[in-house]
């Protein structure tokens, strides 16, 4: 089936009919390129394809396991949105982008696009043997409810809690959360008054984890589990999981649960598709988030590679900036204008304790690490609010 012919030329000014539009994804980059390109009143046919008309506020994630959050809480249905967007959506996974980038394949059919964002997100290195005796929390909701659901039917134990890298591109990592999860589920623990019965872990393959939150940042965290009685291993890498067991290169951890975060690499339909990669996996682009050798097309949030300090995050807050810069651009194209609009690299996160959370920075040459304040964790909450009021 075919939604719509594929074939059409590079679209630009001057062209009779309305641009198309086709944005891959309904996470926080495709929605945040739709809302600029609506600001910027580009008049195009826009077209949605994602799984689920719906947003996952990940960020959130690490407050299921304790029940300050649900599933339910953290699906926001769009809708709504896309119908004051005049947006229009199919319901599809990608398959394959050909043509570059003017023939998107599905699996509910194919349709042409004049200018394409890709915001499909990233998915996770399961290479590692024996990885699925571990629950992998950033993965989705179904992740976060198993460990809440392992969490209250165990009595005791051991907890190891790890996270690692993309080694063919270092940058592509989720670490913010994994201190997250670590440090809720000791206060959550705490809160229960269990926490004697339980032996909690943190496993790296770095001396210095979460690195690229800045030296400040991992100085605090370090202090911080072993104020807690957290024990770590660090520096040697993980060579297998088995039940019951994490095996490093520098000896085991015998652990009830295994939560561990592996490397990031782009999506799965990248390999039957003609597009431009990194050597770690993902769509390469240049620094106003163009898929580099292509035209009109676009890359913005976790499924692409961009050039830029080590410590560029794989979060929505950068996808955000990313995407705002796309849309930018494409708006500046589609008036006959050059898309010399680039996007600010930025770190910005709380590490939230469930009952407190310590702020991080990172941009230009400011770096910073906050105390941890109560008031943090309460900031976290409203602003999830606030963001997601936007799409509700």
């Amino acid at each position: 089936m075919s939604i719509d012919s594929p074939g059409a030329p590079p679209f630009g000014a001057g062209t009779a009919r309305r641009a198309r539009i086709v944005i891959l994804g309904s996470g926080f980059a495709a929605l945040t390129a739709i809302r600029r390109l609506r600001a910027s009143r580009v008049d195009a046919d826009i077209t949605v394809v994602s799984p689920r008309r719906e947003l996952v506020y990940l960020p959130s994630l690490v407050w299921v396991p304790s029940g300050a959050r649900s599933g339910d809480d953290l699906r926001v249905p769009l809708a709504a949105f896309f119908e004051r967007m005049f947006v229009h959506w199919v319901e599809g996974s990608v398959q394959q982008v050909q043509d570059g980038g003017r023939r998107v394949v599905t699996d509910s059919g194919e349709l042409a696009s004049d200018v394409l964002v890709i915001a499909t997100g990233a998915r996770t290195l399961r290479a590692l043997p024996g990885i699925e005796h571990a629950l992998i929390p950033c993965e989705g909701i179904a992740s976060a409810e198993a460990i809440r659901d392992r969490l209250a039917a165990m009595d005791g134990g051991t907890i190891a809690f790890g996270f690692a890298s993309n080694p063919k591109e270092p940058g592509a990592v989720r670490g913010g959360p994994m201190f997250e999860f670590l440090f809720g589920i000791d206060t959550l623990l705490r809160r229960q008054r269990r926490r004697d019965a339980f032996k909690l872990v943190f496993f790296n393959p770095s001396t210095q984890p979460g690195q690229r939150l800045g030296p400040s940042a991992v100085r605090r965290l370090l202090e911080r589990m072993h104020a807690l009685g957290i024990e770590t291993q660090l520096g040697h890498k993980p060579v297998r999981f088995e039940p019951g067991r994490v095996v490093t290169e520098g000896g085991e951890i015998s652990a009830d649960l295994i939560l561990f975060m592996p490397g990031l690499t782009g999506p799965a339909w990248l390999d039957a598709s003609d597009l431009p990669r990194s050597e770690g996996g993902f769509v390469a682009a240049d620094g106003h988030g163009r898929v580099r050798g292509l035209r009109q097309v676009y890359v913005a949030g976790d499924a692409g590679s961009y050039p830029g300090p080590e410590w560029m995050a794989k979060q929505a807050h950068q996808a955000d900036l990313q995407a705002d810069a796309v849309a930018r651009n494409i708006a500046a194209e589609l008036r006959g204008q050059a898309a010399a609009h680039g996007f600010r690299t930025e770190l910005v996160c709380i590490v939230d304790t469930l009952d407190a959370g310590m702020l991080v920075y990172r941009g230009g040459a400011r770096t910073f690490a906050l105390p941890r304040m109560r008031a943090m964790h309460w900031l976290k909450q409203h602003f999830a609010t606030r963001y997601l009021r936007q799409y509700r």
